[in-house]
């Protein structure tokens, strides 16, 4: 006689994805906030430089800030053998304002970085007005700079390549939930499944900080990270510049 076969049981529950808390950027300009970066921090990324790349750039005089400048958060990650993003948030518990992929892999920013001086210049052009249509003249001259699909990247001065602006993936508001309670900071993330092609069991790092957002004009836009010294010179320095 057949013994009748015992029913396996049941799979256990997928485990339910994590929400998100962030929340929408406000539409209001966030107020100034002193930027202070631990030496640990540094010691990772060390200070970035002022090297004057292919296009041109606001000056500062006297080497001090404007008084005209907001807080932003600041995200630098991605995959070790893959390219680096940047991330751009009103605060860590907001959505991303902007994420560009970044014409860099990010095991070569990385090392550029421990070569002590890293200065990021994203350039675009002007779309040429080829149409006497008076609509689509003013929808152009109301594209913000951050709103540019295409950037020119230069790198201490050398072109490194084009990148582009992408809507944040379900991958990157992960990564910026997880992040939700780092204010500044640098590190790296344990491997995690992915779908993007060669990055299974990769790690991801990333290096936060604060940075104070100068806008200059319509076409000009540059982000500061302050010296963890105090120091009124900024180390890292990030423009966008529409010519």
């Amino acid at each position: 006689m057949v013994e009748p076969q015992s029913k396996l049981p049941p799979p256990p529950p997928t485990p339910p994805t994590t929400p998100l808390s962030l929340v929408k950027p406000s539409s209001k300009n966030n107020k100034k906030r002193p930027v202070k970066i631990f030496r640990a921090f540094r010691n990772v990324f060390r200070s970035f430089p002022i090297i004057t790349p292919v296009c041109k750039l606001p000056s500062l005089p006297g080497g001090r800030l404007p008084e005209n400048k907001t807080g932003i958060t600041g995200t630098l990650f991605g995959y070790r053998k893959g390219r680096v993003s940047l991330s751009i948030q009103e605060n860590p518990g907001t959505l991303p304002n902007l994420v560009i992929d970044l014409a860099m892999q990010t095991n070569v920013l990385q090392k550029e970085m421990s070569l002590g001086m890293v200065r990021i210049a994203l350039e675009c052009e002007k779309r040429p007005d080829n149409n006497n249509n008076n609509n689509n003249n003013n929808h152009k001259e109301k594209t913000k700079l951050l709103d540019e699909p295409l950037w020119t990247m230069f790198v201490n001065g050398k072109k490194s390549g084009y990148c582009a602006k992408r809507d944040a993936t379900e991958e990157d508001l992960h990564l910026m939930e997880v992040l939700k309670a780092v204010s500044m900071g640098a590190g790296v993330l344990p491997p995690a499944k992915s779908d993007l092609e060669g990055h299974v069991d990769d790690e991801m790092a990333y290096m936060r900080a604060h940075f104070e957002r100068v806008v200059g004009s319509k076409d000009s836009e540059t982000l500061y990270m302050l010296s963890p010294d105090g120091n009124s010179e900024p180390e890292l320095s990030i423009f966008f510049v529409r010519i």
